[in-house]
């Protein structure tokens, strides 16, 4: 094909998020990792699957970075993930390590890619990756509120047992449990769920929302989700690569928007051919723009740790 998509990473993410692509058809992928034969391995099983998925794009895997030359875009999932009891800030220290020499290598060997970081903590990593690479602000951003508006979009359409494809959501704020959900914005087949669902469980909904990735990792034992975060990244790369101009809440850089700045925090952006288009400005209750911007600040405390 004449797109190139670079997975840095050939775990449970970076595996699904491979598989997502391929079986869409949208690019040939090549999977990254330091773990050697896994990639391979994982590529040449994805690779049989074809005849029966139908799908045509190569995918192949590797140990070394300089086959990452020539992607247009690049999907940062590798980093350690998280453990029962672990917050997603936990993880900071040893996953900037881990993403600072990906995006190294991203900047020598694709140094034209636009990136999306999947890595957690995902706001401070997507900051992480901009600052190291040194790429434009709009070639660089995270996977967070597509990943957190589609659980709230599940347990909206799970409450009413309504089509989940029916169900609109927006959930801004930082990927953790500072995320800003925003019901007002939330629907089925265009009608708010406040006039379908009582105040009481939206409430629940909502933080069920905020800790849907906690709720998942404390299940499982070992590890965290996999196959709804490959989804949403998939759903991001393809806006990007087929220029589709989505609207989807995403984890961009702000430069005064909703009186915060230098940061990269969740909101609903346009992305397409030129990455982050557009950051779109919602009309925010006092209380809704009141926990954005602690949500946001919060980020700030922690970029400090990591020496920004």
């Amino acid at each position: 094909m004449d797109r190139k998509v670079a997975v840095i990473g050939a775990g449970n993410v970076g595996a699904s998020v491979a598989q997502y692509m391929a079986e869409a058809n949208l690019a040939d992928v090549v999977m990254v990792d330091i773990i050697e034969g896994m990639p391979q391995g994982k590529a040449l099983d994805l690779t049989q699957a074809g005849p029966i998925r139908k799908y045509n794009c190569s995918v192949t895997g590797t140990n070394k970075y300089k086959d990452i030359k020539g992607a247009d875009l690049v999907i940062m999932t590798a980093g350690l993930p998280r453990k029962p009891g672990m917050s997603r800030e936990d993880l900071l220290n040893m996953n900037a390590d881990i993403v600072g020499s990906a995006a190294a290598n991203i900047k020598k060997y694709a140094p034209r890619a636009y990136v999306i970081v999947v890595s957690n903590p995902l706001d401070i990593m997507t900051y992480h990756m901009f600052k190291v690479t040194g790429f434009p602000a709009n070639r660089v951003c995270g996977q967070a509120g597509i990943l957190d508006s589609t659980r709230f979009r599940a347990f909206v359409a799970m409450e009413l047992g309504v089509a989940m494809a029916d169900v609109q959501a927006m959930v801004l704020g930082g990927h953790g449990d500072t995320m800003v959900p925003l019901p007002r914005y939330t629907t089925v087949a265009g009608i708010p769920i406040k006039e379908l669902i009582p105040n009481d469980r939206i409430k629940a909904i909502s933080e069920r929302t905020r800790f849907g990735g906690g709720e998942i990792v404390k299940l499982l034992k070992k590890g965290s989700a996999y196959y709804a975060p490959a989804a949403a990244t998939v759903e991001m790369a393809r806006s990007i690569l087929l220029d589709e101009k989505r609207l989807v809440p995403c984890s961009a850089y702000l430069t005064g928007q909703y009186g915060i700045k230098d940061i990269y925090i969740g909101v609903p952006a346009v992305l397409g051919a030129k990455g982050v288009e557009k950051v779109i400005q919602l009309k925010l209750a006092k209380k809704e723009l009141s926990d954005l911007q602690k949500s946001a600040q919060k980020y700030k405390g922690v970029l400090k740790e990591i020496g920004y």
